[in-house]
């Protein structure tokens, strides 16, 4: 009896499983409480039944629907108010409506664990989550599965900023979704789709990495990693350092359980599958991102890998080159007394070299909001409000500073040598110290030394040193953890920067 309960069981199931499969649905990211980006027609996706017919309707727009060989469907709304709100009805062999929609602006917040970082973990979060209270930004987040196959659907829906909804959303995507909402009096929808400790490679897809033999190496090395990897050993390993661990009251990090390689998140295009493919074509204004942490001991790659990563994106999206605004690493770690090479430095120097590879890119510099402790700033407000400058700035018309005052050219001058800043019109500003700090100064040796450094003429900067007669090149900022002390009278840090391009310390990129 047990055993034919269990046969007409799972027969019930595969019955039920048909229908389902029969019956005509979207994917997740349509659903209540949506946000759809104004300004433009917008694609509308889903399955059903190969060649099944239906009708997609919304605001007096009809659109029929018509399931291709694969069971996939998709059609393309014209643009809608802002506002809302709107309603959403299907009508197939199924009925699906789909209510309280808003239209307004539509970012994507992506990278690694400062983007995924929480609300319920920031600054002030208690106050925070007290206010959340705003029923025209809405947020989903896409769940961190890693996959070499593209993904299309996902478990999801948009929610309602409130007290209870915010907490465990993305801090840095929240904050900078508010500051546009307050700016702006639109609706704001967030699509969260970071992962922590992921690397540029995990998110770039295979067929762009294969393109370009650069990255024949990072291919290889993985290919290897998986051929070797001993599940039955990683496994040992860790229950003898887990027992270590414990053997010691339990002092220090607790040793993490293995992760096949497979499912790895430096793992190349294993997140460009698993949490970007799903989302991919929904309409949007744009990407803020988050990452770089991982790269760091391959900084010189992330020239071109970051590039490439997000080109791989517009170029999916088929959304033209929609703004990419990312965020420079902070400062973290612990002070050096010297001058030094520096992998961190080297990173941050990559992400700048990114404003000048692509177009429509910008990037929010947090040299001064880190914390020598912890890789994780708890400021989260301050990296959100900058990312948003950039974006009102851009992409809205708004009036406001924005870009971080940048290195433009130097010139010799005897025993000092004369730097000239792009945007800092309004003039460069000291902070914190009487004197400025961060800079150092080299000759033919190459050996950095801490430099005497004034500002002259507003946007200009004189660095000489008594023990470098004959200056050669100048860098500032260049630590993990700098202390540098010039902005702009707007408040935006100077960029870290150096002047020479002697080989770093992350030359080698495989």
């Amino acid at each position: 009896m047990k055993h034919a309960t269990q046969i007409l069981f799972a027969t019930s199931l595969t019955i039920f499983a048909s229908l389902a499969q029969a019956e005509i649905t979207l994917s997740p990211l349509f659903s209540d409480h949506m946000v759809l980006q104004r300004d433009q027609p917008n694609k509308v996706w889903g399955w059903a039944e190969p060649g099944e017919k239906a009708k997609l309707s919304i605001d007096g727009q009809n659109h029929p629907i018509l399931a291709d060989a694969d069971g996939k469907w998709h059609v393309t709304l014209d643009p809608l108010e802002v506002g809302g709100p709107y309603t959403l009805q299907i009508k197939g062999k199924n009925r699906i409506e789909i209510s309280d929609i808003l239209v307004g602006e539509v970012w994507l917040c992506s990278g690694q664990s400062n983007m995924r970082w929480n609300v319920s973990r920031t600054e002030n979060a208690d106050l925070e989550i007290l206010v959340a209270k705003y029923p025209q930004i809405r947020h989903i987040t896409v769940p961190r599965i890693a996959s070499q196959t593209p993904l299309e659907q996902f478990e999801g829906k948009w929610e309602v900023v409130t007290p209870e909804s915010i907490a465990e959303f993305s801090a840095v995507g929240y904050f900078f979704g508010r500051q546009l909402h307050q700016t702006l009096e639109v609706p704001i929808g967030l699509i969260n789709n970071s992962w922590g400790g992921s690397a540029a490679e995990a998110w770039t897809p295979l067929h762009a990495l294969e393109a370009d033999e650069r990255y024949a190496p990072l291919l290889e090395r993985w290919e290897k990693r998986i051929a070797e990897y001993d599940p039955e050993a990683a496994e040992a390993e860790f229950q003898a350092n887990l027992a270590a661990w414990e053997a010691r009251d339990r002092r220090g990090r607790r040793p993490r359980a293995p992760i096949h390689p497979t499912k790895h998140n430096h793992r190349p295009a294993n997140l460009y599958n698993g949490v970007l493919h799903p989302v991919i074509g929904y309409g949007m204004r744009g990407v803020i991102w988050y990452q770089g942490e991982a790269n760091t001991q391959r900084a010189y790659q992330y020239r071109h890998l970051f590039p490439l990563m997000i080109q791989s994106w517009r170029d999916a999206w088929d959304q033209g080159d929609f703004p990419f605004y990312y965020v420079q690493l902070a400062d973290f770690s612990r002070e050096r007394l010297e001058p030094m090479d520096s992998h961190w430095a080297e990173l941050r120097e990559a992400q700048t070299m990114t404003l000048d590879r692509l177009p429509n890119v910008g990037q929010a510099v947090i040299i001064d909001t880190g914390e020598a402790n912890d890789i994780h700033p708890r400021d989260k407000q301050t990296v959100a409000g900058r990312l948003a400058r950039w974006a009102l700035a851009n992409n809205y018309g708004i009036d406001i500073a924005y870009h971080s005052p940048t290195y433009r050219s130097m010139e010799i001058q005897g025993d000092s040598i004369l730097l000239t800043f792009d945007y800092a019109e309004n003039g460069l500003y000291i902070q914190d110290y009487h004197d400025i700090r961060g800079f150092a100064i080299a000759g033919e040796n190459r050996d950095f030394v801490w430099a005497d450094a004034e500002i002259v003429d507003g946007n200009k900067v004189k660095v000489r040193s008594d023990l470098v007669p004959v200056p050669l090149a100048v860098r500032y900022g260049w630590a993990m953890n700098p202390v540098c002390n010039l902005r702009s009278k707007e408040g935006l840090p100077l960029t870290p920067f150096r002047t020479d391009d002697w080989p770093g310390i992350t030359t080698d990129e495989h």
